[in-house]
């Protein structure tokens, strides 16, 4: 089997949860709408605020790459109930200090994952973390430091604050080449879902990581390889 190098690849594209972290879904999005909502329930009672967090969360799912995911959850999102950005952002922001990391009982640290990564860097690939950015950053790194690779030095991660559009719009990986100054060629994305393998679709390699997250149907294009972690290790 012929080494990535050998296929022209120059970047590593991962996806986070499921890929580099293990998460049950079905438990970590409850728990994390259940936390962000008790952390405002004091001004805006839960019934009214979780339908307009996933009013704006399902904006910017549909985002066209004109702004920022920020600012088309912020134009869905506030006012909220009557209350500013200037007045709630400074709740998120300890939410996401205080709070978040109690949702890390739902997540299980992969031990292949930093060796990985590491591989990765140390073959001179460029190496991004193409993971949904529907969040801040600070969130995404949290979870990047609850896998045991938050201390890379990073290309991209990808955040709802650096971001115009998300999985699985291609817009999406299209902006991640675009940053990066790479044709989709030379860039192969690694993952455990259909939102990831579709990147196939402009010409990227793909690596699928099958989790109890996979999701492919009839319409996902076939991954260009399939494994575990340390299946890619031996390909970089």
């Amino acid at each position: 089997m012929k080494r990535l190098k050998d296929n022209n690849v120059k970047a590593i594209l991962f996806d986070l949860d499921g890929t580099l972290i293990d998460v049950d879904l079905k438990q970590f999005i409850p728990g994390y709408i259940k936390l962000l909502a008790n952390s405002v329930s004091h001004i805006i009672p839960s019934r009214k605020f979780i339908p307009i967090l996933l009013k704006a969360s399902e904006a910017v799912t549909n985002n066209n790459g004109k702004v920022t995911n920020e600012e088309v959850f912020s134009n869905i999102f506030f006012p909220l109930e009557g209350h500013a950005k200037e007045e709630i952002e400074p709740i998120f922001i300890k939410f996401y200090e205080e709070d978040f990391k109690k949702i890390r009982k739902f997540t299980k640290k992969k031990p292949e994952a930093r060796k990985v990564v590491k591989t990765a860097f140390d073959r001179g690939y460029e190496v991004v973390i193409a993971t949904t950015p529907l969040l801040p950053l600070s969130a995404i790194q949290q979870r990047l430091d609850w896998a045991g690779v938050g201390d890379f030095p990073y290309n991209l991660i990808t955040s709802y604050e650096n971001s115009c559009a998300t999985k699985p719009n291609l817009l999406y990986y299209q902006q991640i080449f675009k940053y990066l100054d790479l044709s989709a060629e030379e860039c192969i994305m690694v993952g455990d879902e259909a939102k990831d393998m579709i990147c196939a679709k402009l010409g990227s390699q793909t690596f699928l990581t099958p989790s109890p997250n996979t999701d492919l149907n009839s319409e996902t294009p076939e991954p260009t390889y399939r494994g575990t972690l340390n299946d890619l290790i031996k390909l970089l």
